[in-house]
């Protein structure tokens, strides 16, 4: 066999598939991979140049094939596309991969170690459980409604609609169980929330770049938080418009003939940590403008 230099590799649940080229990028290996088998394999190889689409299982991998002394590359899925010829397969993929790797523009996604992903993992289960509450108030207040009862906005105003409900006469039996029913899953996930929150603020007093980042106005301990274990890796961002645009913040281009045509922000980063800096920044705009004692002289230019 050729000298390989450079793999790129599909992964899946349990098949691998991976296409691999020497020095004169020519083809040299074309090989699928059950899942037990990959470390084995690669275990026999010198090392090399490995590149894989930042899927959700990559990262594993990544820390996998290192320890092995490979140089593993991520890449983000929608930026490997494009080298895919002709028809989606798992051999064609991989051979976009192993393409998309060496071009020199190609934007690289920076491996997380399992620290970080549970971090993110907290994160996703505390949004997660989020919505499930907002979920079971709305139900609580929609169902409530068709009886005749209101309350007004606020979680804070649950615990008083709950019980105008236990209190009303009107409402049968069966309606109060049901209600109950949502009254009890309600109480369980606001105690898993709460108890969710308690580790986030732990993490982000033991994280000292959490903790620079809370500094900043609007930003606050959940958003440093998030952004300390979502951005891995700050250096990857050559200027503060560059981070705006990965997070989605920038506007849409569309100008062409020397005309400036710019739309709506992008939306196209992550949507948790960019809807919390998003609130916090709305929430100072308000703050400042309602007459705070605090003054950010930069922010007053930008809002007067």
């Amino acid at each position: 066999m050729d000298k390989l230099i450079r793999i790129g590799m599909d992964t899946s649940k349990s098949v691998f598939q991976l296409h691999g080229v020497n020095e004169a990028e020519q083809p040299v290996l074309r090989k699928k991979l059950r899942r037990n088998q990959v470390l084995a394999f690669f275990a026999g190889l010198p090392p090399l140049k490995i590149g894989m689409e930042a899927c959700g299982a990559a990262h594993y991998w990544a820390r996998e094939l290192r320890a092995l002394g490979h140089e593993v590359l991520l890449m983000p899925a929608q930026h490997v596309k494009p080298y895919v010829q002709r028809s989606k397969s798992d051999a064609a993929d991989a051979d976009a991969s192993c393409e998309a790797m060496n071009r020199p523009r190609m934007r690289f996604v920076a491996a997380k170690s399992a620290d970080q992903q549970a971090a993110q993992m907290l994160a996703k289960l505390r949004a997660q459980f989020i919505d499930r509450r907002t979920q079971l108030s709305n139900s609580i207040r929609g169902f409530a409604a068709e009886f005749g009862l209101t309350a007004p906005k606020g979680l804070s105003r649950l615990g008083d609609l709950l019980a105008d409900i236990r209190a009303d006469a009107t409402i049968p039996d069966m309606a109060k169980d049901m209600f109950e029913t949502l009254a009890r899953d309600y109480a369980h996930i606001s105690a898993e929330v709460a108890v969710l929150d308690e580790k986030l603020l732990a993490l982000h007093r033991h994280n000292e770049v959490s903790r620079r980042l809370a500094a900043i106005p609007a930003v606050g301990p959940v958003g440093a938080t998030l952004l300390a274990i979502k951005v891995t890796d700050a250096h990857g961002f050559k200027s503060g418009r560059d981070f705006a645009a990965w997070l989605g913040l920038t506007p849409k281009n569309h100008s062409t003939a020397g005309k400036n045509r710019l739309g709506v922000i992008t939306r196209a980063g992550d949507e948790m940590l960019r809807s919390v800096l998003v609130a916090g920044a709305t929430a100072l705009i308000q703050h400042m403008r309602r007459g705070s004692k605090r003054v950010w002289p930069w922010l007053q230019a930008l809002i007067a």
